[in-house]
């Protein structure tokens, strides 16, 4: 799996701070996303899908390995 995020497109929200602290986090100025691991170990794999679904601003995007 690899993890990218959109800061432009990011709101904030922080959803996904709080499903997957181990692979996102937020600014502290601003609340953006930042991507703390990219490429996240598979027993993160459900709760990382889940935050790039439940994004409100579709910010997180994932690509499942072949």
């Amino acid at each position: 799996m690899k993890v990218t995020v959109d800061q432009d497109k990011c709101c904030g929200a922080g959803t996904c701070v709080l499903l997957e602290p181990a692979v996102f986090d937020q600014r502290d100025e601003d609340g953006i996303v930042e991507l703390l691991d990219p490429a996240p170990a598979e027993k993160l794999w459900p709760t990382v899908r889940e935050a790039a679904t439940v994004c409100p601003a579709a910010a997180i995007s994932v690509t499942e390995d072949e």
